[in-house]
C-alpha cells in the first residue's frame, strides 16, 4: 500500500463513470482500484465526483492526508466489507457503556451541564431509537435493559458498508453510540454533537486552562468526526 501511495502522479484526468452498481474514478480512462485490488466502486455520485476531485488536486505526488474521501472509501471496501458483522458487533457494544450514561458525582455545576446537556439524547434515545438507557453517577459499570442494547445492536447491523464505516469513527471518536446515531439522523447539528461529546474536556479546560497538547489531538479528532459524517451524508 505504501509504495502505492508513493508514486508520482502518472494521469491527466481523473473522472467519474456510471457502473452497473454504482460510480467508479478513471484516472486518464483506468479504473482506480483499492489498496487491496479491488474495484473501487462507491454507491453515489457525489461521493464518486469528491474522490475525482481528491486526484485531480494531487501535485507530484500522491498524498493521502489531502484525500479523506478516497481513504474512508477504501476502509469501506477494504475493511468493513470483509469483516461486516465484527465491526458491527464493536460498534454494538459501546450501547453498553455509552459515555451519556456515566455522570460525574462533583462538582454540582458539571452534574447539571451534563444532565441538562446528556439527558435530551437519551430521551431522544428512547422515543427514536426504541431503546432507553439509564444513567449512573460515577464510573461503575451499569447494565443497561437487554431489549434497548438488542434494539441498538439491530440498528447498527442495519447499516450498509460505507454507512458502517463513517458511523465507525463517529462512535469511536465521541465515545457514544447514541451520539454516532443522532448525527446520522440529524438530531442536532454535527458541530453541536462534537462538543456535546466533549462537556467534561470542556469542564477541565475552564477550571485548568487549555493544554496545547490535548488541544492539538482535540482538533484532529474533530476534523475526522466532521469527515465521517460528511462521509455518511455524501451516500445519500
Amino acid at each position: 500500500m505504501s509504495s502505492e501511495w508513493a508514486q508520482k502522479r502518472f494521469w491527466k484526468l481523473a473522472e467519474v463513470t456510471q457502473e452497473p452498481k454504482g460510480f467508479s474514478v478513471k484516472l486518464d480512462g483506468r479504473a482506480l482500484k483499492t489498496p487491496a485490488k479491488a474495484a473501487l466502486i462507491v454507491p453515489s455520485r457525489v461521493m464518486a465526483e469528491s474522490i475525482a476531485a481528491e486526484w485531480n488536486a494531487q501535485t507530484d505526488k500522491i498524498d493521502p492526508g489531502t484525500m479523506p474521501v478516497t481513504r474512508s472509501a477504501n476502509a469501506a471496501i477494504d475493511k468493513v466489507a470483509t469483516q461486516h458483522s465484527e465491526v458491527a458487533d464493536l460498534l454494538a457494544e459501546y450501547g453498553g457503556s455509552d459515555l451519556l450514561c456515566y455522570r460525574a458525582t462533583s462538582p454540582q455545576e458539571l452534574i447539571e451541564r451534563q444532565a441538562e446537556n446528556w439527558d435530551p439524547l437519551l430521551d431522544w434515545s428512547a422515543n427514536v431509537l426504541a431503546a432507553p438507557l439509564e444513567s449512573v453517577s460515577g464510573v461503575m459499570h451499569m447494565a443497561q435493559n437487554e431489549t434497548s442494547l438488542a434494539n441498538l445492536r439491530n440498528r447498527v447491523h442495519a447499516l450498509d458498508n460505507f454507512q458502517l464505516a463513517a458511523f465507525h469513527d463517529l462512535v469511536s471518536l465521541s465515545g457514544s453510540l447514541v451520539l454516532g446515531f443522532a448525527a446520522l439522523l440529524d438530531f442536532r447539528p454535527i458541530d453541536e454533537l462534537w462538543q456535546l461529546s466533549r462537556i467534561d474536556e470542556t469542564w477541565q479546560e475552564e477550571q485548568w486552562g487549555v493544554d496545547e497538547e490535548a488541544q492539538m489531538m482535540a482538533s484532529q479528532k474533530y476534523h475526522a468526526f466532521i469527515h465521517a459524517y460528511k462521509f455518511a451524508k455524501m451516500l445519500y
